[in-house]
């Protein structure tokens, strides 16, 4: 599996497991799959090396339900997880609750790398971009389906508002049209 390759702690494989074993769950789109692309994108920006980073991004969606601070809790578990692991421990949390907003600071290279990938999905291929849709309306399952439509809009309506969806030269340069296109189609679809 991809996500052995990635995980940077090999002192520490029964907390791996445990981390695969959340993710594994039924979640709809952040799950395993997800968790995979994101650790692959780190690897796109050259990120992979770069511990924090990388165990930011095993934890960021770590707590995943429909109480709504699934990212704090998250960085909560990273705090109890690793502490006294000899890494920069408040650094992981950090990112972890940037994945919330997905805005960093400019200039802040560990934040910027991981909300890149992070979103990268937003620029996916066609179909691999209408099962992440899925996905995540399997997550939202509950929720009736104009309210879902109208909510979703909302949230896509805003991401295409910022001047730039990804922080990092590649990532505009490589992801930002195609995630551009997706949203605006995804948007039509939800609006018709």
């Amino acid at each position: 599996m991809t996500s052995d390759l990635h995980w940077p702690l090999p002192d520490r494989t029964a907390l791996r497991d445990r981390l695969l074993a959340a993710w594994s769950t039924d979640r709809g789109y952040h799950d395993l799959l997800h968790l995979t692309e994101v650790l692959d994108r780190l690897d796109e920006l050259g990120a992979s090396d770069d511990v924090e980073v990388v165990l930011a991004a095993w934890f960021h969606d770590a707590v995943y339900d429909d109480s709504g601070d699934n990212e704090e809790r998250s960085a909560v578990l990273a705090e109890h997880e690793l502490a006294g692991s000899g890494v920069d421990v408040a650094e992981v949390a950090r990112l972890v609750r940037l994945t919330e907003r997905h805005r960093p600071e400019p200039g802040d290279h560990n934040g910027e790398v991981l909300c890149d990938a992070d979103l990268a999905i937003l620029a996916a291929p066609a179909d691999r971009y209408a099962d992440y849709v899925a996905g995540v309306r399997r997550e939202y399952a509950t929720v009736p389906e104009p309210d879902f439509r109208a909510g979703r809009a909302a949230v896509l309506r805003d991401l295409l508002a910022k001047p730039t969806l990804f922080h990092t030269a590649y990532a505009r340069a490589h992801w930002e049209p195609a995630a551009r296109a997706n949203l605006s189609r995804e948007i039509s679809a939800l609006e018709s």
